[in-house]
């Protein structure tokens, strides 16, 4: 009993998968089979109550009554055919944490390749969940990151130190347009724009912004054109003469704030590939959401589509 203490991190994770194979399904198993009731429906006709049928890698299957498919608590989601059931809650804490592949991959005892899988497979649901609508007042600005290739092996510009700055000053094809919106009851929603136009935010954001809803901008004159196109009110808060708040009401400090947390969150990083950069976005917002009660089994059950958080008016 007393040799448990010397095991390494990696050992002690194999001792525990050991004998979780003696005690039946692994923890993740059990929230998701506790989710569902018991009883989920079918994935592929998705008619209830299908018959239990036995369990592999000790994960229960079943059996649809109607088109006599067989299939798991994990079948037609983001997780499934992942392998290491038992290491996702470790795994789920890092990502909560917001810790590196490197450091997750540590932590979790496998290869960080399996983690950085792990990764985008988890994020594949939160990234999609923006919010549908904007009511009352809302919020919109654009912020700038520096594009990147981080993990390509054929540059088509020479390389740079991670967290390095742009070559040229200003706006520039080295940037990366993110535009956020976001209400005062907290719904956001984000965007990687590659061109920044009138047409642009007329197709991410009219469909969003009720005929109602008042939008505060900084007095940049494309989102005056955009709110005159869309025929929506419009408030344009004039930073550069130093004004921050209009009426005492209209202002963009709640977008701005956000911006501020999800770039300083990014910044451990050391630069997000292009790529993968709406998958951040929406871990952060996952983050954002949950903030200060983001749990691993919260995250484990989002990713399969088991809870989903549900951003306001969504």
């Amino acid at each position: 009993m007393d040799s448990i203490g010397s095991l390494t991190a990696t050992q002690r994770q194999r001792l525990q998968e050991k004998l979780q194979e003696v005690e039946g399904s692994p923890p993740v198993v059990e929230w998701i089979e506790w989710q569902s009731e018991g009883q989920p429906s079918c994935p592929y006709c998705e008619a209830d109550k299908p018959k239990r049928w036995g369990k592999r890698n000790n994960v229960p299957r079943f059996r649809c009554r109607r088109c006599n498919r067989t299939f798991n608590l994990l079948t037609n989601t983001p997780l499934a055919r992942l392998r290491h059931k038992e290491r996702w809650p470790t795994f789920a804490k890092a990502m909560v944490d917001g810790q590196s592949i490197h450091k997750s991959a540590e932590s979790c005892g496998v290869h960080y390749n399996t983690t950085f899988r792990w990764r985008h497979r988890f994020l594949r649901l939160p990234e999609g969940m923006k919010a549908k609508m904007l009511t009352g007042i809302a919020e919109a600005d654009e912020t700038f990151v520096l594009h990147s290739q981080k993990g390509q092996s054929n540059l088509d510009r020479k390389p740079r130190k991670r967290g390095g700055k742009a070559s040229k000053r200003g706006r520039s094809e080295e940037q990366v347009c993110i535009l956020v919106a976001r209400d005062r009851t907290g719904a956001t929603t984000d965007h990687v724009l590659e061109t920044f136009t009138n047409n642009t935010l007329i197709e991410v954001l009219q469909p969003i912004l009720r005929q109602d809803t008042i939008l505060c901008t900084d007095g940049l004159p494309l989102y005056n054109h955009f709110a005159t196109s869309a025929n929506i009110t419009h408030k344009a808060i004039n930073l550069k003469a130093g004004i921050r708040v209009i009426d005492k009401v209209f202002h963009i400090q709640n977008v701005n704030a956000y911006h501020s947390r999800l770039k300083d969150w990014m910044r451990r990083f050391k630069g997000v590939a292009t790529t993968y950069l709406p998958n951040y976005l929406g871990w952060h917002r996952w983050l954002d959401h949950n903030n200060p009660n983001a749990t691993t089994q919260g995250l484990l059950l989002d990713a399969i589509g088991k809870r989903l958080f549900v951003p306001a008016n969504l």
